[in-house]
Protein backbone atom coordinates (compact mmCIF):
# COMPACT_ATOMS: atom_id res chain seq x y z
CA UNK A 1 0.00 0.00 0.00
CA UNK A 2 1.07 3.57 -0.64
CA UNK A 3 2.03 5.94 2.16
CA UNK A 4 -0.93 6.61 4.47
CA UNK A 5 -2.06 10.23 4.13
CA UNK A 6 -4.44 11.23 6.92
CA UNK A 7 -6.68 14.21 6.23
CA UNK A 8 -9.34 16.04 8.21
CA UNK A 9 -12.76 16.05 6.54
CA UNK A 10 -16.21 17.32 7.46
CA UNK A 11 -19.07 14.88 6.92
CA UNK A 12 -21.89 17.44 6.48
CA UNK A 13 -25.02 15.53 7.57
CA UNK A 14 -26.29 12.48 9.43
CA UNK A 15 -26.69 9.67 6.92
CA UNK A 16 -29.03 6.73 7.46
CA UNK A 17 -27.61 3.42 6.35
CA UNK A 18 -28.95 -0.09 6.78
CA UNK A 19 -27.49 -3.53 6.78
CA UNK A 20 -26.50 -6.60 8.66
CA UNK A 21 -24.08 -7.70 11.36
CA UNK A 22 -21.26 -9.87 10.00
CA UNK A 23 -21.12 -12.50 12.73
CA UNK A 24 -18.03 -14.24 11.30
CA UNK A 25 -15.81 -11.12 11.01
CA UNK A 26 -13.44 -10.85 9.23
CA UNK A 27 -14.61 -13.85 7.24
CA UNK A 28 -17.99 -13.27 5.73
CA UNK A 29 -17.60 -9.58 4.90
CA UNK A 30 -17.67 -10.17 1.14
CA UNK A 31 -20.64 -12.52 1.38
CA UNK A 32 -22.57 -10.03 3.54
CA UNK A 33 -22.01 -7.22 1.05
CA UNK A 34 -22.89 -9.52 -1.87
CA UNK A 35 -26.17 -10.50 -0.19
CA UNK A 36 -27.00 -6.87 0.60
CA UNK A 37 -26.20 -5.67 -2.92
CA UNK A 38 -28.19 -8.54 -4.44
CA UNK A 39 -31.35 -7.18 -2.75
CA UNK A 40 -30.86 -3.64 -4.07
CA UNK A 41 -32.42 -2.47 -7.34
CA UNK A 42 -30.11 -2.97 -10.31
CA UNK A 43 -28.45 0.06 -11.92
CA UNK A 44 -28.99 2.18 -8.82
CA UNK A 45 -26.12 4.30 -7.59
CA UNK A 46 -25.58 4.28 -3.85
CA UNK A 47 -22.71 4.17 -1.39
CA UNK A 48 -21.95 1.19 0.82
CA UNK A 49 -20.40 1.26 4.27
CA UNK A 50 -18.49 -1.03 6.56
CA UNK A 51 -19.07 -0.05 10.18
CA UNK A 52 -16.91 -1.56 12.91
CA UNK A 53 -16.79 -1.03 16.64
CA UNK A 54 -15.18 -2.68 19.60
CA UNK A 55 -17.47 -4.84 21.74
CA UNK A 56 -17.12 -4.90 25.52
CA UNK A 57 -15.46 -8.33 25.31
CA UNK A 58 -12.79 -7.02 22.90
CA UNK A 59 -14.29 -8.54 19.75
CA UNK A 60 -14.91 -6.37 16.69
CA UNK A 61 -18.53 -5.94 15.66
CA UNK A 62 -18.76 -5.35 11.90
CA UNK A 63 -21.80 -4.28 9.90
CA UNK A 64 -22.16 -4.32 6.10
CA UNK A 65 -24.45 -1.44 5.21
CA UNK A 66 -25.97 0.46 2.29
CA UNK A 67 -27.01 4.10 2.04
CA UNK A 68 -30.75 4.55 2.52
CA UNK A 69 -32.16 6.20 -0.61
CA UNK A 70 -35.71 6.79 0.72
CA UNK A 71 -37.33 6.88 4.16
CA UNK A 72 -38.37 3.43 5.25
CA UNK A 73 -36.09 1.59 2.83
CA UNK A 74 -34.34 -0.30 5.64
CA UNK A 75 -37.69 -1.51 6.98
CA UNK A 76 -38.75 -2.43 3.42
CA UNK A 77 -35.79 -4.80 3.13
CA UNK A 78 -35.95 -5.98 6.77
CA UNK A 79 -32.61 -4.48 7.89
CA UNK A 80 -31.44 -2.56 10.92
CA UNK A 81 -30.74 1.18 10.63
CA UNK A 82 -27.43 2.76 11.60
CA UNK A 83 -26.41 6.40 11.35
CA UNK A 84 -23.14 7.76 10.03
CA UNK A 85 -22.94 10.90 12.15
CA UNK A 86 -22.18 14.32 10.80
CA UNK A 87 -19.05 16.00 12.05
CA UNK A 88 -15.29 16.13 11.72
CA UNK A 89 -13.42 12.96 10.77
CA UNK A 90 -9.90 11.83 10.16
CA UNK A 91 -9.97 10.20 6.73
CA UNK A 92 -7.74 8.23 4.43
CA UNK A 93 -8.76 7.72 0.81
CA UNK A 94 -7.83 4.31 -0.61
CA UNK A 95 -7.89 3.98 -4.39
CA UNK A 96 -8.08 0.59 -6.09
CA UNK A 97 -9.26 -0.70 -2.70
CA UNK A 98 -10.19 -4.20 -3.88
CA UNK A 99 -6.49 -4.99 -4.27
CA UNK A 100 -5.66 -3.54 -0.83
CA UNK A 101 -8.21 -5.09 1.54
CA UNK A 102 -5.48 -6.73 3.63
CA UNK A 103 -4.01 -3.28 4.41
CA UNK A 104 -7.22 -1.58 5.57
CA UNK A 105 -6.58 -2.55 9.20
CA UNK A 106 -3.21 -0.78 9.00
CA UNK A 107 -4.95 2.41 7.87
CA UNK A 108 -7.34 2.31 10.81
CA UNK A 109 -4.56 1.50 13.25
CA UNK A 110 -2.67 4.60 12.09
CA UNK A 111 -5.75 6.79 12.59
CA UNK A 112 -6.66 5.23 15.96
CA UNK A 113 -3.26 6.31 17.32
CA UNK A 114 -4.42 9.96 17.15
CA UNK A 115 -5.44 11.32 20.58
CA UNK A 116 -8.13 13.53 19.02
CA UNK A 117 -10.45 10.71 17.96
CA UNK A 118 -13.76 9.92 19.64
CA UNK A 119 -13.39 6.34 20.82
CA UNK A 120 -17.16 6.09 21.38
CA UNK A 121 -17.83 6.19 17.63
CA UNK A 122 -17.22 3.37 15.13
CA UNK A 123 -14.64 3.14 12.39
CA UNK A 124 -16.28 3.59 9.01
CA UNK A 125 -15.35 2.34 5.57
CA UNK A 126 -17.17 4.41 2.95
CA UNK A 127 -17.23 2.53 -0.35
CA UNK A 128 -17.96 5.40 -2.71
CA UNK A 129 -17.61 3.25 -5.83
CA UNK A 130 -15.69 0.28 -7.25
CA UNK A 131 -12.38 2.18 -7.12
CA UNK A 132 -12.53 4.58 -4.16
CA UNK A 133 -13.03 3.86 -0.48
CA UNK A 134 -12.61 6.30 2.40
CA UNK A 135 -11.59 5.13 5.88
CA UNK A 136 -13.16 7.42 8.51
CA UNK A 137 -12.68 7.88 12.27
CA UNK A 138 -14.74 10.56 14.04
CA UNK A 139 -12.91 13.29 15.92
CA UNK A 140 -13.91 14.24 19.45
CA UNK A 141 -16.16 17.34 19.37
CA UNK A 142 -13.61 19.39 21.33
CA UNK A 143 -11.25 19.28 18.33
Amino acid sequence: MDKIVIERTTFPYNLKVFGTHVKTFPNGIGAAFDALMHKMPKNQTRSYFGISELASNGDILYYAAAEETFDGEARHYGYDIYVVKQGEYLTVTVTDWKKKTACIKDVFEAMLDDDRIDKENPCIEWYKNEEEMVCMVKLDNKY
